[in-house]
């Protein structure tokens, strides 16, 4: 969630801004092509970083269940009818 919210800070770097002082005037061109990229390396991460969790999850499941084991529990239920 927190790349979502880099997300228009990384697309400020795809605004060059140029100044002339000679005719005092500042130009602002916005590159597609680096948006672009930098949108796709916050998808990019985003992608590693939910891989990386799921892996975590799935060592941490097995881990517990190396550790439990596989137990067989007897259940024995007696019932009684009181009047």
């Amino acid at each position: 969630m927190r790349i979502v919210l880099a997300l228009p800070i990384l697309l400020l770097g795809a605004c060059q801004v140029s100044k002339d002082n000679a005719n005092g005037t500042t130009t602002v061109t916005y590159n597609s092509e680096v948006a672009e990229n930098a949108a796709a390396d916050v998808g990019n991460t985003a992608q590693n970083v939910a891989a990386d969790i799921g892996n975590d999850v799935k060592k941490t499941g097995d881990k517990i269940e190396n550790k439990v084991g596989n137990k067989d529990v007897d259940v024995k239920v007696k019932t009684e009818n009181k009047q």
